[in-house]
């Protein structure tokens, strides 16, 4: 799987709470304001894609897209995802420094 590290860090949220995994769930932790990363997967269709670009840019919730929908929810030991954000800011700023590695 590609990023491993990432792969694990996001499991590691996902025990401790702080992950909204799903379309449904992910879109509205980023309307409540609790999001602090979007991951989207990178097989996800255009119009999720899309919904989630211009949520993120209206609420100003930084977005990567990573991980197929199988990987994604293989690490959050779901079925597959689309979708999914970090609800605590320090996992979302390590996780979005080991996904966008030239990130500072």
């Amino acid at each position: 799987m590609p990023g491993d590290r990432s792969a694990s860090l996001l499991g590691l949220a996902m025990k401790a709470g702080k992950v909204s995994s799903g379309e449904f769930a992910a879109e509205n932790a980023i309307r409540e304001g609790k999001a602090y990363l979007a991951i989207i997967a990178t097989d996800a269709s255009k119009n999720t894609a899309k919904r989630f670009r211009d949520k993120c840019s209206y609420y100003k919730v930084p977005i990567v897209f990573h991980f197929t929908k199988e990987e994604l929810g293989r690490a959050l030991g779901k079925e597959e995802r689309a979708a999914a954000v970090i609800t605590d800011k320090g996992l979302a700023e390590a996780l979005e420094g080991k996904l966008l590695p030239d990130k500072k």
